[in-house]
This record gives C-alpha cells, sequence and structure tokens, in this order.
C-alpha cells in the first residue's frame, strides 16, 4: 500500500448533475483527486470530518483509496459474522458435544447482538435457525438453505458489525444485555449469564490472538456478573425412605419403562451417579456379588445433545468421564441392596447389545425428556401432594445430591466421598455446604457456651 501525507481538502458541494439531492467531498491524496458522493448534507459533512481528523493526528492515507489508514483497516476488517464463524469451527474438534451446543447457542445470541438496522431483516426465528443450522456448523453438517433461509444468510452477512466495532464499550454492553434475558424476554438465570459471558471472553481472547483485536474489550466494560454459589438447595434431599418409594412408584409407570428405569435412577441414589454415568453403565462395569458389597468401574458416559453437535451423529455420543483424562477410571463401592437391584435387573431385562444395563425397548439410550417424563409421574404416587408442590426429588438429578449429604451426614470423610461422586474436595464440599446436618446445632452449642462463660 502506497501512502502519503500530502493531503489537501476542498469544501462540499451539492451535486448538480443529479435530479434528487446528493453532496460530494473532495479531496486531494499525493496529487491524486478523490471525491466521494453521499445522499445528505450531514453524511457528507460528517465523512468529511473523519477525513480532516485522521489527517490532524498524522495518519498516512492511502494513495490508491484515498482514505487514511484508519478508514482502510475499517474498510477491510472482517465482520463479526465472519470471525463467529471461525471461532466456533476452531473450537469445533477439541470440544465435546454439548460444549458445542453451548458454544454456538452463545454465538449466536451474539452475533444477533451485533447487527446493523438495515432494511429487510428477517424474523428473528429465521436468522436465529439459519446461524444455528448452518453458519456454525462444518461444511459436512449444513443442510442445504431454502430460499427465506438464503436471504435471511445475505441478510446476516450485509448486516454483521465489523470487528473494529467492538473497541466501543457500549457495543460490548449491548452484547451483555442481550445475553442476559432468555428468548422470551426475562432475566436469564446468574449460571446461565455466566457460561455465555466465559464463552464471549473467550472468543474475544481469541480475537486478540489473531489480531482482530488489539486488546479485550470486555475487560473495560463495568458489568460483574452475578456471583453463584453453586449450592445444592437442601429442599431438594429425600431421605433414604423417601428416595425407596419413589424407586418403588417408578416401576409402576408404563407397561416396562418404569421398571427399566428404575435401576437407573437406583445407580443415582445409592451410588451418587450422573445421569449420563448410568445410562454408560455396562454390564462388565460392575462388580456384583451374590453376598456383601459391590463395586461400579466408570469409564464411559453418555451425555445427550443434538445431533448436529455429535461426532456419531447420535443424541448419545460415547464419552470418557466428565472432567477426567480420557481412558480415566472411577471406582464406587455400592452397597448390598444396589447389589440385589442391579442382578435382578439383569437377570429380567437383559442388556442392550452393547453391553449397557439400561436400554429403551430399541436397544437405544433414554433420552432426558423421555426419563424426567417417568420420575415426574411418579414423584405423584411417592409424595403427598404438598411435597409434589415443592423442590423436593424434583429432578432425577436430585437423587445423586441425596447420596452425596447422606455419605457426608454418615461422617465418610470428604476426600473418599470426593472420590466416589467424581468431584475434587474444594467443589464438594462448596456444593453441598448446605446439605450436611448438624452444624447450626453445633455451632449454637459453642456460642452459648461462650456466652455463658
Amino acid at each position: 500500500m502506497t501512502t502519503s501525507y500530502d493531503v489537501k481538502f476542498w469544501d462540499i458541494r451539492r451535486n448538480k448533475s443529479s435530479k434528487t439531492a446528493s453532496y460530494e467531498v473532495r479531496w486531494k491524496v499525493g496529487g491524486r483527486e478523490k471525491s466521494k458522493t453521499l445522499r445528505t448534507k450531514a453524511l457528507a459533512e460528517n465523512f468529511l470530518s473523519d477525513l480532516r481528523q485522521a489527517a490532524r493526528r498524522g495518519e498516512a492515507f492511502d494513495v490508491e483509496r484515498g482514505l487514511p489508514e484508519s478508514l482502510v483497516k475499517a474498510k477491510t476488517a472482517r465482520t463479526w459474522l465472519e470471525f463467529a464463524q471461525a471461532y466456533v469451527l476452531a473450537k469445533w474438534p477439541h470440544s465435546a458435544a454439548k460444549s458445542r451446543e453451548g458454544i454456538t447457542d452463545t454465538m449466536t445470541g451474539v452475533t444477533l447482538a451485533l447487527l446493523r438496522d438495515r432494511p429487510g431483516k428477517p424474523e428473528l426465528r429465521v436468522l436465529r435457525s439459519v446461524l444455528r443450522g448452518h453458519v456454525f456448523l462444518p461444511d459436512g453438517r449444513r443442510g442445504s438453505l431454502d430460499p427465506e433461509h438464503a436471504v435471511a444468510l445475505r441478510w446476516l452477512t450485509s448486516a454483521s458489525l465489523p470487528m473494529v466495532e467492538l473497541k466501543e464499550a457500549k457495543t460490548v454492553r449491548a452484547v451483555l444485555e442481550a445475553l442476559s434475558v432468555t428468548l422470551d424476554g426475562t432475566r436469564a438465570a446468574d449460571s446461565t449469564f455466566r457460561r455465555k459471558r466465559a464463552v464471549f471472553h473467550h472468543a474475544l481472547e481469541y480475537a486478540v490472538e489473531l489480531g482482530d483485536l488489539s486488546a479485550n474489550p470486555l475487560d473495560r466494560v463495568n458489568w460483574k456478573p452475578a456471583k453463584v454459589s453453586g449450592e445444592v438447595d437442601r429442599r431438594v434431599v429425600v431421605n433414604p425412605a423417601q428416595a425407596r418409594e419413589l424407586l418403588v412408584a417408578v416401576t409402576y409407570i408404563g407397561r416396562s419403562r418404569g421398571a427399566m428405569l428404575a435401576g437407573m435412577f437406583a445407580c443415582m441414589y445409592f451410588a451418587g451417579l450422573r445421569p449420563a454415568e448410568a445410562a454408560g453403565l455396562r454390564e462388565k462395569d460392575c462388580h456384583l456379588p451374590a453376598t456383601g458389597w459391590g463395586l461400579l468401574t466408570l469409564e464411559e458416559t453418555r451425555p445427550e445433545s443434538g445431533r448436529r453437535f455429535s461426532d456419531s451423529g447420535s443424541t448419545h455420543d460415547v464419552r470418557g468421564l466428565k472432567q477426567r483424562r480420557r481412558k480415566a477410571i472411577r471406582d464406587v463401592p455400592i452397597p448390598p441392596e444396589l447389589v440385589r437391584i442391579l442382578r435382578e435387573h439383569v437377570e429380567l431385562h437383559g442388556t442392550a447389545a452393547d453391553g449397557r444395563l439400561f436400554r429403551t425397548a430399541t436397544g437405544g439410550v433414554f433420552s432426558t425428556t423421555a426419563y424426567a417424563k417417568v420420575w415426574k409421574e411418579a414423584r405423584t404416587y411417592a409424595l403427598i401432594p404438598d411435597q409434589v408442590a415443592s423442590p423436593l426429588a424434583g429432578r432425577p438429578y436430585d437423587l445423586r445430591h441425596a447420596a452425596v449429604s447422606l455419605w457426608l451426614n454418615a461422617g465418610v470423610p470428604a476426600p473418599d466421598v470426593a472420590e466416589r461422586a467424581g468431584h475434587s474436595v474444594d467443589v464438594l464440599l462448596r456444593v453441598y455446604a448446605k446439605c450436611v446436618d448438624g452444624q447450626r446445632e453445633i455451632a449454637n452449642q459453642r456460642i452459648a457456651e461462650a456466652l455463658s462463660a
């Protein structure tokens, strides 16, 4: 690019050769005359002002384009849409299906917040569909675009803001505002906002790494997400009697679905398994002696995600243990009661072709929707109306919370509980801080003794 500091400007003049009013900005760079016609005098004055200010700052002008270096960079810089697509595709090979889905969802929301107000804007649902189902997917996973979606993609391409706009705090703040609400306009959960903000922050760090931005603009915006404790609400925790009643109630749901799922729910309560861990449990992972305690050796999980995000094209990819290195295992001792339940389950229902204990009628993995529906109905059988209306065991995952809470309250050392549950000790104690009984009474007694001394 040939540049020059020899720049001269002329006054704006009205373009008389056109039937409609327009105004011409004229200037000279390195002896070469340049001009640009704009529809209104205000636009022309703003453009000329930008040129003059660049000259005062001592910027070199591109002789060919006639523009200062700052405007040349702005015109040639890629848009947020182009960058966001590159970011998602760069993250794709190294992310699990659920993470891909989360990144895509966040980048869709961010992209919709970084659009110019241009005429012909398609409906929001169409724009969202194009981004999630086409733009933010690798080539081999994209479906063909119908005419409506093709028009929407062209509009998105033309309306997406350039990356340089993200240097403005107000632009970044607009994105945070968009991420803080749900699709229906209600406030998003604090944990959801924090997760999406983290993805946005990482994307901006990647932009800095690539040179699209000089610094992460999110660091300059005074918007601190609410702190999320992550603590389990002790109201969701069932006692052993309630847990057993729920497990029995599950067996009455449907012709065979409830009976098949009872063992899976039992693993969540008696072994503290996550749903994805229970879904991936195979017969070879189970040591089930005729008497005494057994052992589960966990190695595979079956987390659920959209088909378009998984490597296998299935809704349940085969994955390793959560936040563990590949091929890592976790041993979980199980009480005789669960040993008996699993032995009976295998005897009555057999296993899937790949050895999984819990399967649908066709041998597949139960969807979250399917087992949540069974659980919801079982609660109405096992709990009294006031309990049904309460948070008590509101989700199958709450069985895991009940298990870990039981172990801690039984006096099992925290490191042992953490190992069984697949947590770090610090996370364990933070998450289950409110589920450990007796601490308040002990504290009250100590305070009373101090006051009476």
